[in-house]
């Protein structure tokens, strides 16, 4: 077992980056998904490594295990490594030449560079010796390890119909080590996170897998662009060049490529893509004679590997497609290959545990999310699972929630909003674009009129009212709409009456809500007694002004009187001014 393997399975859930959207719930095709806490975690055991978590993530919570370190580390020990490249690579670079593909590879390090189509050659030729037996019977293919995943553990019964032959990467690396040595490592790349499973199985046939997107990054580190590198003559693949098998990644490859080699004459073949669509197709079927072999390619991801979660997402699978088809070199005549017979693998299925519920039980868990009555099951779908009884069983295995019901979280936060805007002792109102109330409490109405607690009896929450027929100040509420600012009066003078007012944006340009408090009793005293002081003031400063003007007119007789008797009292003057004249 890789060490790796110990630590994290091949689809894992980064729980720091979820965001507790759930669509992972609703796109799982067997909702290996835990959600617990707000957080979507993967269920390893129930998981089959498709990838859809991974491509429908918005967050990039789930994420495919990265195996770079294992080949870097591999290539620094200096040991003989060997690149198996998926066939899909021709769509996953349709615009660099094959040949420097390869020149980038052994730029990185990698001993040779092979066609993982080589393999797929071989199983088709093992498959095309099975059908030709002409045994009435079901051949589910064994290419897709997702698939394969699947059928073991959700449709275990149908385990044994599955073709006793490897995979063609496990094939691929077989003839390898055949070719090459025992000793040689090997590293897969290409679309797909449930080859990663094979990696985990059989240690001793692949090494590690790694991404196309982990090649890029790795190209990138190196510094290394493909399309500017010239080509030697080494830089091609070993042993050879594929043929049909390079068909493999498109939808109805397999069986085209058998088809190819002379099969399925006495079969009938059709291609079922997609986790849904097998369980669609294969969930009721149990094996019994047929009137003729009938094998069925099955794929996990629809379209085919060139739409595997790890290949680069684009617009236009048709062109994906044709540049698959375009670059094969499929012989115009029928190839007879020799079936190998060391590439052979019998399945086994590995059923999950079930657990069913009574009615009662499931009855209970739907009570929880307030699901009284049949008529109340909506099977909307909101929360990941295709019918409410499914997700009220999913709750009762731990592996939901009762928030991830949309119309359970719906009425409660109506049922509170409703409580709120109702008890609340203050006047509470909401009001659109068009200044009409959206909704209201009774407070509200009771705060204006007689009348209009009447027309709220007879249409509570007085939807659709004119904001200016009720209110004195309703461009208060249109100067928060212009604004988007919340506005604010702690004493607000409309006639004898005085309000406390907040009016706040809800929906920005949409919707606004208003908080109105009658404050007039309690702030009527308070101005009384501001009355009063201002006007024992205004007499205070009256007083000090009279005493001092009176003060001013007393100092100033004062002042003359004081003079007036200076002046009679002054002899010195006299004597003085005889002595000067006797000087003179």
């Amino acid at each position: 077992m890789n060490q790796q393997q110990s630590v994290q399975p091949p689809i894992y859930t980064r729980e720091t980056e979820c965001q507790d959207c759930a669509k992972c719930v609703r796109y799982c095709p067997v909702k290996a998904i835990k959600v617990a806490d707000g957080q979507a975690r993967i269920v390893p055991e129930k998981c089959v490594a498709c990838g859809t978590c991974v491509r429908v993530c918005p967050a990039g919570a789930k994420r495919v295990r990265d195996d770079l370190d294992t080949a870097k580390r591999m290539l620094a020990a200096n040991d003989r490594v060997f690149v198996s490249i998926a066939p899909s690579y021709v769509s996953e670079f349709p615009d660099i030449p094959t040949s420097n593909i390869i020149a980038a590879l052994h730029r990185l390090g990698f001993t040779g560079v092979s066609e993982t189509a080589l393999g797929a050659q071989e199983v088709s030729a093992l498959v095309t010796a099975d059908l030709a037996k002409g045994e009435k019977r079901l051949y589910l293919s064994s290419a897709c390890p997702a698939a394969v995943t699947y059928i073991q553990k959700y449709l275990p019964d149908l385990t044994g119909s599955i073709t006793n032959v490897l995979s063609p990467l496990l094939s691929h690396c077989t003839m390898l080590r055949e070719h090459y040595g025992k000793d040689i490592r090997i590293v897969f790349i290409g679309p797909c996170g449930a080859k990663k499973n094979e990696a985990d199985r059989h240690p001793d046939l692949l090494d590690a897998v790694i991404t196309f997107a982990d090649l890029r990054q790795w190209l990138k580190e190196k510094h290394i662009d493909p399309t500017r590198l010239t080509p030697a003559d080494e830089d091609r693949f070993v042993p050879e060049i594929s043929q049909e098998g390079a068909l493999y990644p498109v939808e109805g490859g397999m069986i085209e490529t058998i088809q190819v080699q002379g099969g399925g004459e006495k079969a009938r073949c059709i291609t079922v893509a997609g986790i849904n669509g097998i369980r669609h197709v294969l969930s009721r079927f149990a094996p019994k004679a047929l009137p003729q072999p009938l094998f069925m390619e099955l794929l996990a991801c629809r379209g085919g590997c060139i739409n595997g979660p790890c290949a680069e997402l684009r617009e236009g699978n048709l062109d994906q497609w044709q540049e698959v088809i375009a670059r094969a070199d499929v012989p115009k005549a029928p190839v007879h290959r020799i079936p190998r017979n060391d590439i052979t693998e019998i399945v086994v299925d590995e059923a999950l545990p079930t657990r069913d519920y009574s009615e009662e039980q499931i009855r209970q868990a739907l009570r929880l999310i307030g699901k009284e009555r049949t008529d109340d099951e909506l099977n909307c779908g909101g929360c990941g699972y295709e019918t409410c009884r499914d997700f009220a069983a999913a709750i009762l295995s731990g592996h939901a929630e009762n928030s991830m019901c949309l119309s359970y979280l719906r009425r409660q936060a109506q049922r509170k909003a409703n409580a709120l805007l109702h008890c609340i002792p203050s006047a509470i109102v909401l009001v659109d674009n068009d200044l009409r109330v959206v909704d209201c409490n009774r407070q509200f109405a009771e705060l204006f009129s007689d009348d209009l607690a009447e027309a709220y009896d007879l249409c509570p929450g007085l939807k659709g009212a004119v904001l200016e027929h009720i209110l004195p100040f309703t461009q208060l509420f249109k100067q928060v709409f212009d604004g988007g600012e919340t506005l604010q009066h702690d004493a607000l003078h409309v006639e004898d009456r005085i309000f406390q007012i907040n009016i706040f944006p809800i929906d920005p340009g949409q919707v606004i809500g208003g908080v109105i408090s009658d404050i007039t009793a309690h702030e009527m005293p308070r101005e009384m007694i501001a009355k009063r002081a201002r006007e024992v003031i205004h007499k205070n400063l009256k007083t000090v002004q009279e005493i001092a003007c009176k003060l001013g007119e007393n100092m100033a007789d004062t002042e003359i009187l004081l003079r007036s008797l200076a002046e009679g009292f002054s002899p010195a003057q006299h004597v003085d001014d005889d002595n000067n004249a006797k000087d003179r």
